[in-house]
């Protein structure tokens, strides 16, 4: 695998790779999507480094199944009075598990360290399914949640601080960021947390045997299988289970809500009928070449 800043003649590649993995992970429409790649990924953008530029950006070059070496990640940094941020982090599906991302992240930081930046902190979309956790494994902490514009869209981000700097974070500093500091019980609810270190909030459920359980309206308990789950608009859905050993399915549980009202219609778009939350099918999203 190779670390290096982007060329001219990456910027296809990059924006392909920021589309690809926003649609995997990210609770958004592909409008949404568009924007924010217009917004933060169109014209030079992606060649940005901190010689000409407050922001910089790396790219990991790497093979796939023995295929030709392309572009499988893309991470930004930014700098802001003295503070550095890692504003973006994305990875190319088909090269996820390979420790892609976690090369970026660290590279970035130590890109951050090197312009003398007093703290780092990390930033991703409230929208992303995925990313919470991969800061929480590096043991960052939740700070608070500033708002985050893309054209007309206004989108909430969750902002985390290393773990150095989480207990003499500048208040006034993050003011003057527009984040509004608030603690993870305050922005996620009560928890759980899932093997891989992602905690979800899973309102209206009990723990039994360690399992989260809910109650459908007539008066039976399902069992929600954290590992098994689809991205919604506003929350994911979970598989639910009659049985504790996951083997007979009542159907899907709306950890927006805590709802067990959800439909799947024949094309595979999954509503909850008690918030609205929405897991759109391929159908609905429009899927074209350039999003793969």
């Amino acid at each position: 695998m190779e670390l290096r800043k982007p060329t001219p003649d990456d910027a296809d590649r990059v924006r392909e790779v920021v589309r690809s993995a926003m649609m995997t992970s990210y609770a958004l429409s592909p409008e949404q999507i568009a924007t924010i790649v217009e917004a933060q990924f169109g014209d030079a953008r992606p060649t940005r480094g901190f010689d000409g530029s407050d922001a910089s950006v790396l790219v990991a070059e790497s093979e796939v199944n023995g295929g030709p070496s392309t572009i499988a990640g893309v991470v930004v940094g930014e700098l802001d009075e003295g503070d550095g941020e890692v504003r973006w982090l994305f990875v190319d599906p088909e090269h996820r598990g390979a420790g892609v991302g976690t090369e970026l992240f660290e590279a970035m930081v130590g890109a951050l360290r090197d312009q003398g930046v007093e703290r780092v902190r990390a930033s991703t979309l409230e929208a992303n399914m995925e990313g919470h956790g991969f800061f929480e494994r590096f043991e960052y902490e939740r700070i608070g949640v500033r708002q985050a514009e893309f054209g007309d869209e206004s989108l909430e981000e969750y902002v985390y601080v290393e773990p150095s700097a989480a207990g003499a974070a500048d208040e006034e500093t993050e003011a003057d960021a527009g984040i509004d500091r608030k603690t993870k019980a305050e922005t996620d609810g009560d928890t759980e947390t899932d093997a891989d270190g992602t905690e979800v909030d899973l309102p209206e459920t009990e723990r039994e045997d360690g399992v989260p359980t809910a109650m459908t309206d007539d008066g039976r308990r399902v069992y929600v299988d954290r590992d098994d789950q689809l991205s919604g608009e506003e929350a994911p859905f979970f598989a639910a289970y009659l049985d504790e050993e996951f083997t007979e399915r009542y159907g899907y549980y709306c950890a927006y809500c805590g709802s067990l009202d959800v439909t799947e219609d024949t094309m595979g778009r999954v509503e909850c009928d008690e918030c609205g939350n929405t897991h759109a099918s391929r159908s609905d999203e429009a899927y074209d070449d350039s999003y793969l």
